[in-house]
Formats: C-alpha cells, structure tokens, sequence
C-alpha cells in the first residue's frame, strides 16, 4: 500500500491580542477552580501555553509528509517575512508558504495514497487539518476520521500508531513518541533539544526553518516506528 507518514506543528494566539469576551470564556473556569491568585496566575499561564493545541485558538505552522515507499518528503512552513526559499536537504525539500496553501498542497497531495501514518493524528493532526481547512475554506480529498479502527475504515486507512501500539488505549501507560522511539532504539526528534513546546518561541524569534527541520525528525522517528509496528504488531 501507498503509505503517507504525516505530521504538523502549531503554535497559538497571543492571548493578549484576544477580544475581552474570547479571553473571560477562555478562563471562565481556571476562575473558578483556583483557590488563589498565585494558582490563577500558573493556570493562566498555562492556558496561553496550550492556545496551540485547539483549532479555534491556534493555526499550523508546518505541515510535514513523507512518502513511505519512495523515502522523499515535503515539509511546507510558515514564513511570514518573506525570505526564505525554497531548499532541499537530503530526501525533504522545505517549502514555504501560508497556512491556507500548506493545507491545500497537503490535501492535493493525500488523495493519492492507500494510507495515512501519524503517531497520535486521530486525536490532534487530522481534526486540526480538517477543522483550520473549513476555516480556510479548504475540502479535505479524503476522510482520515472514518472509524476508529482500521477494519471499520473503507476509504483511505488512518494508522495512527499510539492507537494501534497501545492496544486503543487497553494498556495503562500510553507514552509518548520520544518514549517509543526510546524504547525501540529508535532517534528521538527531541534529541536535538528541540520539542513541540519550543515551536511558539522558535516561531516568535523568525527562526522558521528551524521548526520545519524539527518536523522532519518528527517524521523520521514515525517512519521507523511505523516499520516496527508493521513488523511485529500488525498480524
């Protein structure tokens, strides 16, 4: 099967820069739950924090496939000076771009493939991609939510390995993708010192091919995981 290894990175809203109303629902509840100002301030912080994990609070700023098969990927990224170019390094080429057209490269893209591979993709990477598309008003090609497991999956099949490695979340400790590339000797991407939390700060300074050569090590470490998987669990 043609398979797709994909991956994204984002980074949230300026809290600060939000309207009065967006920022009381925002923390309607930390308001309620915090026992003093000195809990309030650490969840407030928090919750700035976690702007990127939501859709609605949060775009993408890479978006990184690897075709499995050929071993050559794309990494498209946000570059919103202007300056950087178009480059390539080893099997990834790096293309920058805006949200809107990073979405629509990767939907042109998707339709061409048997499978789509992500670590943890049903949970965050394809409901963020489908949900900043319609906000872009961008049609997805394919469903990459359609049933959770992959024998209920008739169109394209969606293996999302922390799904498939834990069983659907039967073992008590899920884990996270360093400790599965840990595990099975596999190069973690945050070996370079570099993790999903850096990307807003990483963002903040310009440095914007940085995080899209992170994503690659994200990419890479999925790919070998997935071997693994296909190996020994998939029977």
């Amino acid at each position: 099967m043609a398979s797709l290894i994909f991956d994204i990175e984002t980074i949230g809203e300026d809290f600060e820069s939000l309207d009065e109303t967006t920022q009381d629902i925002l923390t309607q509840w930390i308001k309620k739950e915090s026992s003093s100002d000195e809990d309030y301030k650490v969840a407030l912080e928090d919750l700035k924090n976690g702007l990127g994990f939501s859709p609605l609070t949060g775009e993408i700023v890479a978006i990184g496939v690897l075709d499995n098969e050929r071993n050559q990927g794309v990494i498209y990224y946000q570059d919103p000076s202007g300056k950087q170019k178009e480059t390539s390094d080893k099997n990834f080429k790096f293309k920058p771009c805006g949200e809107k057209e990073m979405l629509e490269s990767f939907w042109s893209g998707a339709k061409s493939y048997d499978q789509v591979v992500t670590f943890n993709g049903r949970a965050f990477d394809a409901p963020f991609l489908i949900t900043r598309s319609a906000i872009h008003g961008v049609k997805p090609s394919v469903d990459m939510m359609e049933g959770r497991y992959l024998y209920q999956q008739k169109g394209i099949r969606h293996i999302d390995l922390l799904d498939q490695l834990t069983f659907y979340g039967a073992t008590r400790k899920k884990g996270n993708l360093h400790l599965w590339s840990r595990a099975f000797g596999i190069k973690s991407p945050k070996s370079e010192g570099v993790s999903g939390d850096d990307v807003g700060r990483l963002f903040k300074e310009k440095k914007y091919l940085e995080i899209a050569k992170y994503n690659v090590g994200d990419l890479l470490a999925t790919q070998e995981l997935f071997g693994k998987w296909d190996e020994y669990f998939n029977i």
